[in-house]
């Protein structure tokens, strides 16, 4: 019987670095990027991650008998490597939640980062805590009661943690969050404060004390695991893996922001420390982000289920040229700069041995159009133009949640899901519109547009 991969093996790890990062959201992402970075610092010896799980046990049941450990595999053009990462020396499920605050109550518990996805931030239409919401109403209730209360919304998890820390008297630690979302830092900034708020107002100083919030831009196309990539990792490394992590071979990590209790030296595993994040997170968010949602919508509504697949398609090709063109004429970057940037994309979008399912991509639309696809729509809408580039995304959008291409699976997306089969397509726009955007259904040539591209989209292949 094959050994299952655990410290201790020929080619791995004897020990395990002491936990200074916790890390909420573990998931493909996370692992084949910050703890891929923290793998290659230097000084990785000092700097282990503690990672939780979000709702779903799933990673902590395959990875905690494993110590940790997983393989990365990096699929290149020419071939695949596999690396296995250490970095992360604990896997607990969201349940342990007495684990996590031990941790934050540990003095040596210098940052704590995240990747829950869009949704999971918990915002309203302002930009505030949505108080409102179940989970987060069920949270503060249940903080106010008793502050070790187990706790499930992800601003509700920080502040338990902070909660903790406090009461350890554990000084400062720096919250550094990895989704993509423009002034991320700011934003959960705005987040804790707000729980702060609802649940223990002295906490309001404190954290102004002694808690930092780092923004940072993430970039690396990190698909599903298939049982071909375990099959790969036994192949090549001779153990069992029950989660390998399959990766492209580009990385990107750009931070801003204060470390007062230390971090690792990421910088010399790549990473770019720089006093704005903006400009490089509209490139990628723009760029990247936003071909990606519409290749999702408009691609699976095509037929294709990856990537590669639908970027070679003529017409797909074509609409995410034209939104690139849209969007970069309100990024403000030298043209040469985002030139290039486009051409890498290509490259990285045809690479066949990264299979990026479109079903995965199309995830929480409701959430990401806003911040993907709208920032450019918008731009070009203040400019007097019809961005056709734009209703393309969101014409794959209205179709999708109509049942065409990638299934639905979206958290946000009740009202416009309903909106969106109260009529034929034409009729329902403005209403989905609507839903994303206050205002956007009554752009009579917006909607327009909208409609057109969705009966350009169904069109037969070849015409």
């Amino acid at each position: 019987m094959t050994q299952r991969l655990c410290r201790g093996l020929p080619g791995t790890p004897d020990s395990a670095a002491p936990v200074r990062i916790v890390h909420l959201g573990v998931g493909n992402f996370h692992r084949a990027h910050q703890a891929w970075y923290t793998e290659h610092a230097p000084d990785a010896a000092d700097w282990g991650i503690a990672a939780f799980t979000g709702r779903r046990p799933d990673q902590a049941e395959a990875l905690a008998p494993q110590g940790g450990l997983y393989s990365l595999i990096t699929k290149g053009a020419g071939g695949d490597e596999v690396e296995i990462i250490s970095a992360i020396v604990a896997v607990h499920a969201a349940s342990e939640h007495e684990t996590y605050l031990a941790y934050l109550a540990r003095p040596s518990t210098a940052v704590v980062s995240m990747t829950v996805t869009e949704h999971g931030y918990r915002r309203d239409a302002e930009g505030h805590l949505d108080t409102a919401a179940d989970d987060v109403a069920t949270d503060v209730a249940a903080l106010r009661e008793d502050p070790r209360a187990v706790v499930t919304s992800m601003p509700m998890r920080l502040l338990a943690g902070l909660l903790a820390r406090r009461e350890a008297g554990a000084g400062a630690l720096t919250i550094l969050p990895c989704d993509n979302l423009p002034d991320n830092g700011d934003v959960t900034r705005t987040l804790v404060l707000d729980a702060a708020r609802a649940v223990d107002e002295t906490l309001v100083g404190w954290v102004d004390e002694h808690v930092e919030f780092a923004t940072s831009m993430v970039d690396r196309i990190t698909p599903a695991t298939t049982d071909a990539d375990r099959e790969l990792v036994h192949e090549r490394i001779g153990y069992e893996d029950a989660s390998p992590v399959p990766t492209e071979p580009f990385a990107e990590w750009v931070i801003s922001g204060q470390f007062p209790a230390g971090r690792p030296a990421w910088e010399d595993a790549g990473v770019q420390f720089v006093a704005d994040v903006a400009p490089h997170e509209r490139r990628k968010l723009w760029l990247l982000n936003g071909s990606h949602s519409q290749l999702a919508y408009v691609g699976s509504v095509r037929g294709h289920e990856t990537i590669d697949a639908a970027i070679a398609d003529p017409a797909c090709r074509a609409w995410v040229e034209q939104f690139w063109d849209e969007a970069q004429r309100g990024l403000g970057l030298p043209d040469e700069e985002v030139a290039a940037y486009r051409a890498a994309l290509l490259d990285r979008y045809a690479n066949p041995r990264v299979r990026h399912l479109l079903a995965q991509i199309a995830m929480d639309g409701s959430q990401k159009l806003p911040v993907r696809t709208l920032p450019a729509v918008n731009a070009e809408r203040a400019a007097g133009r019809v961005p056709t580039g734009g209703a393309t995304t969101l014409a794959g959008w209205v179709l999708h949640l109509r049942g065409v291409g990638a299934p639905v699976q979206d958290a946000g997306a009740g009202p416009a899901q309903e909106a969106a089969n109260a009529g034929p397509v034409a009729e329902v726009v403005p209403a989905v519109l609507e839903t994303l955007q206050p205002g956007l259904g009554d752009d009579t040539e917006l909607v327009a547009a909208v409609v057109a591209q969705a009966e350009a989209i169904t069109l037969p292949q070849g015409h």
